[in-house]
């Protein structure tokens, strides 16, 4: 069976998240994408804990896997995959003691190491790897050269790519060799804008939390999906007040201090992952990237948000006709999505074909796109 999973996302009780993220509405998002496999998200709180557990009795639908992230004590953050609700509450019990907020916010801060965190969930038959590995804030490669110099004798078992990077950004760092690459979403709002907007396609053999986390143990990806890179707030380096950018000797030279107003000049995630990639390329199932379709309708509408009234419709009517997102992203032949809408069609073979103008993103704003 190949499903499409999501398995980092966050819930009403994080912060800067939308109170709309809620069970039910994750789940009709997850419908309306094409997402087969939702991480929980933010599993180490109890009452978010109990609205999925209520939720699932009577109506499993999409399978929900228990996630969570958690922030270190170098402010290092980690994704974290388990089997079920109940290894979550041990977990919190056992992590408990090194953190204050763990009963306030879905994403606490955990005052131990990568290796103690790991060890834990290893201890529970977990999995764990670094979050959105490569970007400059809260990340294991802005803190660190190799897994091991923070997980120590833990290993990782898989590493998520983040918006900034696709699976050739670490296919030629040695020490991820053999390693998973998972693409995951990290949405705050259930609006399929960011829900979904990267995702990662797992072979399983049976449809459980336990069979997604054999899957990822034994490597079984068969695509990785998500942003083009340079559409990350981070891919380029640049200054973070101005945007301006610059390359890495651009930046050493002005001791990382904009020449123009002065602002920190912030390495992006393209010159860090190259500095890391001292090996030879491995082999890595196929990355396709994609664009939200709301931001291509958007984009084709001319208008300022995919949540206006005009791009809503438009949206819907490309779903009621061919059922979830993905699918009119990556199947659904171009011929055939002109009878819903000839400009929008024309868009998405813009982007299946790569015919797409990038203007990268970095120093923490977005890149944009344009088709024709």
């Amino acid at each position: 069976m190949q499903l499409f999973a999501d398995l980092h996302i966050h819930s009403c009780f994080s912060i800067a998240s939308s109170r709309d993220m809620l069970p039910d509405a994750l789940l009709a998002s997850c419908r309306r994408k094409g997402i087969g496999i939702l991480g929980s998200g933010d599993a180490l709180h109890e009452g978010w804990r109990q609205l999925w557990q209520e939720r699932l009795v009577d109506d499993p639908g999409v399978l929900v896997v228990p996630t969570t992230e958690v922030e270190d004590k170098k402010r290092v953050h980690h994704l974290i995959i388990l089997d079920s609700f109940a290894c979550c509450r041990d977990l919190q019990v056992e992590l408990s003691p090194h953190a204050k907020n763990l009963h306030r916010t879905g994403r606490p801060h955990v005052r131990l190491s990568g290796e103690e965190i790991a060890r834990s969930v290893h201890a529970l038959g977990g999995l764990i790897g670094p979050a959105h590995a490569f970007t400059p804030w809260t990340s294991l490669y802005a803190s660190f050269d190799s897994p091991g110099a923070w997980y120590g004798e833990e290993p990782i078992d898989f590493l998520e790519l983040g918006l900034s990077a696709d699976s050739s950004y670490g296919a030629a760092i040695p020490e991820l060799t053999g390693i998973p690459f998972l693409s995951n979403s990290d949405a705050h709002s259930p609006d399929p804008t960011r829900l979904g907007r990267e995702f990662t396609g797992i072979s399983l053999r049976e449809p459980t939390p336990e069979g997604v986390i054999a899957a990822i143990r034994e490597g079984a990806i068969f695509l990785n999906a998500g942003f083009f890179p340079e559409e990350g707030k981070y891919n380029r380096t640049a200054c973070s007040r101005c945007f301006r950018q610059f390359t890495p000797a651009e930046a050493e030279a002005a001791r990382w201090k904009c020449p123009d107003d002065g602002g920190r000049i912030v390495k992006g995630v393209a010159d860090r992952a190259s500095e890391l990639s001292t090996g030879h390329p491995t082999d890595r199932p196929p990355y396709l990237h994609i664009i939200p379709l709301g931001e291509i309708i958007r984009t084709v509408l001319g208008t300022s948000s995919p949540s206006t009234k005009s791009c809503r419709r438009l949206y819907d009517r490309f779903i009621e006709t061919y059922g979830d997102e993905i699918r009119v992203l990556t199947r659904v032949p171009v011929h055939d999505l002109a009878l819903v809408d000839e400009r929008v069609a024309l868009a998405i073979e813009a982007f299946r074909s790569s015919r797409v103008t990038l203007v990268p993103g970095g120093g923490g704003r977005y890149g944009s796109f344009s088709f024709f």
